[in-house]
């Protein structure tokens, strides 16, 4: 039996009081009295994760993929999807096979495949060699042998075949995101309608707004899917930040760190999708043409700079824990209350980071 005590913050908001965790789970929640300056918030859900700590997501390397999701546990991700880059089909049906272990060890909750269907004239840092139209033979083996390790997709709706392929993956239990898009706003709300839910980081990798063609984001801001947004201040300024959640609310808005394996290392030189990157006071860029390459950041930091923002500290939380939780149908975590898993992260009254407990067990 573990008892905390702290500022706690639940689905209505912040009180002061004590939880009793048992089990594994959370058997209590008393609110009431004067419990001191921590806080206390549930383990955070980050659905778009490339890597850290020097290891990375995207080769498929199961040793790599338990140190990336170790270094963000430390931070206080207590559940993750491991996310890859646009790749070639081999290293996608590798790593669906690698990874099923870590799922079943809650490792990591499954894979999210950014790309390899993705727009060539939005394509970021993807690598534009991996880039192709959607295959439905290579989606029907995916899903076969990840027997539920595949969890999202991001997809261009405006390819050939996209949402005959949107549809596929909703069909089959697989989050279908909509991203790297140069899609119209019709486009957009087209690929909503097939069963995308989610938009791949507001903003970043899409045709941006104007005002007689609103585009991807306007899109997805319009419609129900929920948007992922990058709370590091490189990927959107924190204004931007505020407006978009705002606009979603916190119920369609997920903080992600997009993070890649330079998380936590000094500055130089690092890989990803077979490019290379250098990383130079925390931002990440490609060497061939300077174009954003993930983050360096992690979710204690995304939650506090969404709070500097202006969100309040219920809704940042809902953004980083509940409503991806939610998505993912995870009903036993991503929130504080009695009966869900004792996934939770102790922070002091500045929001810095103290102690990191899952499913009942604090991690050192």
């Amino acid at each position: 039996m573990t008892r905390l005590a702290g500022r706690i913050v639940t689905p209505s908001g912040v009180f002061p009081g004590e939880i009793t965790v048992s089990g594994g789970s959370i058997a209590s929640l008393d609110l009431a009295g004067d419990a001191g300056d921590d806080i206390i918030v549930p383990g955070f859900v980050d659905l778009h994760c490339h890597g850290g700590g020097g290891h990375t997501f995207t080769t498929g390397d199961a040793a790599a993929a338990r140190g990336a999701a170790a270094f963000h546990l430390g931070h206080g991700t207590t559940t993750m999807l491991a996310s890859l880059v646009s790749s070639p089909f081999e290293l996608m049906r590798d790593a669906t096979l690698a990874y099923r272990a870590l799922v079943e060890d809650d490792v990591i909750a499954g894979i999210h495949f950014e790309g390899p269907y993705l727009s060539h004239a939005r394509c970021g840092a993807q690598n534009p060699a991996f880039l192709r139209d959607p295959a439905p033979g290579e989606l029907t083996e995916l899903v076969k042998i990840g027997e539920g390790t595949v969890r999202m997709m991001t997809v261009a709706p405006e390819l050939p075949g996209a949402l005959d392929a949107i549809t596929f993956l909703r069909e089959h239990g697989v989050l279908a995101a909509v991203g790297h898009t140069d899609a119209t706003y019709a486009q957009t709300h087209a690929g909503v309608a097939a069963g995308a839910t989610v938009g791949t980081h507001l903003f970043n990798g899409m045709r941006p707004p104007h005002h007689r063609e609103p585009g991807p984001v306007i899109g997805l801001l319009s419609s129900i899917a929920a948007v992922e947004l990058i709370a590091d201040n490189i990927h959107l300024h924190p204004g931007m930040l505020a407006f978009a959640a705002g606009s979603a609310g916190p119920d369609r808005s997920i903080l992600v760190t997009d993070a890649m394996d330079a998380t936590g290392m000094p500055d130089g030189r690092y890989e990803l999708g077979g490019q290379e990157v250098v990383v130079a006071d925390r931002v990440a860029r490609l060497v061939r043409d300077g174009s954003i390459a993930g983050s360096t950041l992690t979710m204690d930091v995304a939650l506090r700079n969404a709070v500097a923002a202006g969100l309040s500290l219920t809704d940042a939380v809902t953004m980083a824990s509940t409503t991806p939780a939610r998505l993912l149908g995870l009903d036993d975590r991503g929130a504080i209350a009695p009966g869900l898993r004792a996934d939770l992260v102790v922070l002091d009254a500045d929001l810095n980071l103290r102690r990191v407990m899952k499913a009942g067990t604090w991690i050192a």
